[in-house]
């Protein structure tokens, strides 16, 4: 009789600890990430393909847009080390698909601008994937848990996209420019700068100040926690 009792009394406690934890509301913030499930980038890209193909060690970077469903509605691929392109392509085709975790902006699902690094190495005839949710360079070669700030589409911010800028190119050219980004914890942006352009004086730098001028971001996390962050994040512009 006490045993059903104790076990009445603890389905109950659970019960109720499971009602509450259902009830928690969604955090203030949380970045756009892979996943897990059949449809994320790691669990679709074909490295088995990739190593009968002949690609060897490469790594890639992307960036791309994600709707508040986690479907990738856009993306660009750029910066690949020599070597790289049945990576890229495998990429590419990959991304089509892609489905990732939303990012949550003041507690609801916005659509954000995703930046990530491939790298694919192959030790003893095997292949190894990593992809990680940054583009900087020390946290790269740390392979730290580390999530670059993500720009925001909507909300409050007045981030609504890369635009080419065709009304003042002489020559529709695809090109590079790299951010200086200061963003806070709260994911305010405090400091905006161009480092570089490629091609220079065509007008790309400026196109990407006007761009993510105002922008608001999911701030950076650092194993599992917002963090400040100052980042050089390159924004690649292609005409449409």
């Amino acid at each position: 009789m006490r045993r059903a009792v104790f076990l009445g009394i603890t389905s109950l406690f659970l019960s109720a600890a499971f009602q509450v934890k259902a009830a928690l509301p969604p955090p203030r913030f949380r970045p756009a990430v892979l996943g897990s499930g059949p449809d994320s980038l790691v669990n679709q890209l074909d490295t088995q393909d990739l190593l009968k193909k002949g690609q060897k060690d490469g790594a890639i970077m992307f960036c791309c847009r994600v709707a508040t469903t986690g479907d990738v509605v856009w993306y660009r691929t750029y910066l690949p080390v020599p070597g790289s392109d049945l990576l890229e392509e495998e990429v590419r085709k990959r991304l089509d698909k892609a489905r990732l975790t939303p990012a949550i902006y003041e507690h609801k699902p916005v659509e954000v601008l995703f930046y990530g690094t491939v790298f694919l190495s192959v030790v003893d005839g095997k292949p190894n994937l990593h992809i990680f949710a940054n583009q900087e360079a020390a946290e790269l070669k740390a392979a730290n848990d580390f999530i670059g700030p993500q720009p925001i589409i909507g909300a409050d911010s007045k981030f609504t996209g890369l635009h080419y800028p065709r009304e003042r190119m002489r020559v529709f050219v695809k090109g590079l420019v790299r951010l200086a980004l200061k963003v806070d914890a709260e994911g305010n942006l405090q400091d905006l700068q161009a480092v570089s352009e490629e091609p220079p004086l065509l007008g790309l730098a400026q196109a990407a100040l006007t761009d993510f001028t105002g922008a608001k971001f999911i701030p950076a996390f650092r194993d599992g926690d917002p963090v400040e962050s100052s980042i050089l994040l390159p924004v690649r512009y292609e005409p449409e």
